[in-house]
């Protein structure tokens, strides 16, 4: 099985080739920073397929009000519908130190 470089085996072997390189005369161009590869140093201003200016927003707020004000009526409305229940007495029994039930008691 064959063993993976490590980092700094990579470092090194990228250091010799960059000396190398600067050895048969290669030149290093130093470029300023921010600097983009793109054409032009930017993007086109042309807009891909878009080519109708955008269109005005539509303002929806009274629509959202109106779906906002539905949802309160909906909340508020099962409750007011549903009936009253009552709440059944519970049968709990009461054991002594032992185990055994003593009495049965209603809740």
């Amino acid at each position: 099985m064959n063993k993976r470089p490590t980092k700094r085996d990579l470092r090194q072997q990228l250091q010799q080739a960059m000396e190398q390189y600067l050895e048969h005369g290669g030149a290093v161009k130093e470029v300023e920073r921010g600097a983009s590869g793109l054409h032009g140093s930017g993007y086109q201003d042309y807009r891909s397929g878009f080519e109708k200016p955008p269109e005005p927003r539509t303002p929806v707020d009274d629509v959202l009000q109106t779906i906002d004000q539905r949802r309160q009526e909906q909340r508020v409305t099962p409750a007011a519908k549903a009936p009253l229940r009552t709440k059944k007495p519970k049968k709990r029994i009461i054991y002594d130190d032992f185990g055994e039930p003593l009495r049965i008691v209603w809740e």
